[in-house]
């Protein structure tokens, strides 16, 4: 399929955006894992083009899987909050980056970071009852999360939950439910923040986002629900295996690029 067929047709956009949601909902992900290889392999976007579009669509997604888990009682809105600080300022920054710098060497650190966190989702399995403890150095800690979060958001297009979902139950002793919940909510203004620099800078496909962002708010209510099912070991198991298969993309992808 052509970038000029893709474009011309919802279909792919659409299922784009089934898959993103459903894994949302599940991880509390923003989707951009999956956004941004299928738009730019699948349907010839550009590279930044597909980041760019990638960041508006997660919008209504984390929007309606925070309110999913936000009447379940999955969100520790004091994080979430702190989080928010973090990532608005540093969303600036990645769109600012993305749009000057090669992401190369970014990529090659995400990747090697996306390593640990399988790592760490083997060893160490968080407990429904576990709650983040928050204090003033606590909440310093969680904006600076929030910020380096926002740097990657912008840069490689991802909503940051894969990033944030492991910290906040690795670092911070949340439970799985309530870090997927927080991430969601803040991925809210993150994505607003990169969408303005985005749409500033002229790189985003305003109506693939929409395309993609709407079909992906269909499942995730469901897939939020299905979370609350999992038990916490099986819950890290799934993760782990979707990193590894999206750590596996991208080195793929670049060994080729470099060959």
């Amino acid at each position: 399929m052509t970038a000029r067929e893709a474009r011309s047709s919802a279909l792919p956009l659409i299922g784009v955006g089934l898959a993103a949601g459903l894994l949302s909902g599940l991880f509390g992900i923003g989707g951009g894992t999956i956004i941004v290889p299928a738009l730019a392999l699948w349907l010839g976007m550009p590279q930044k083009l597909a980041a760019g579009t990638s960041v508006a669509a997660i919008l209504p997604t984390a929007v309606v899987g925070a309110i999913s888990y936000g009447v379940q009682g999955h969100v520790d809105w004091v994080a979430a909050t702190c989080l928010a600080v973090g990532i608005v300022i540093g969303a600036q920054l990645g769109t600012y980056l993305l749009a000057k710098l090669p992401v190369g060497a970014i990529q090659w650190a995400f990747m090697i970071f996306m390593l640990v966190v399988v790592v760490s989702l083997w060893l160490i399995v968080p407990q429904r009852e576990d709650q983040i403890s928050i204090t003033w150095i606590t909440g310093l800690l969680l904006v600076l999360t929030g910020f380096v979060t926002g740097v990657l958001s912008g840069v490689l297009g991802v909503g940051g939950g894969i990033i944030v979902v492991p910290v906040l139950m690795f670092f911070f002793g949340s439970n799985d439910l309530v870090a997927k919940g927080s991430s969601l909510v803040m991925m809210i203004p993150g994505s607003i923040s990169g969408t303005l620099g985005n749409l500033r800078r002229q790189n985003i496909d305003v109506r693939a986002a929409l395309i993609v962002g709407l079909a992906a708010c269909v499942c995730v209510p469901f897939s939020s629900v299905l979370a609350t099912l999992l038990d916490p070991l099986v819950a890290n198991v799934l993760f782990s295996l979707y990193i590894l298969y999206i750590t596996g993309q991208m080195l793929v992808r670049k060994l080729r690029s470099r060959g």
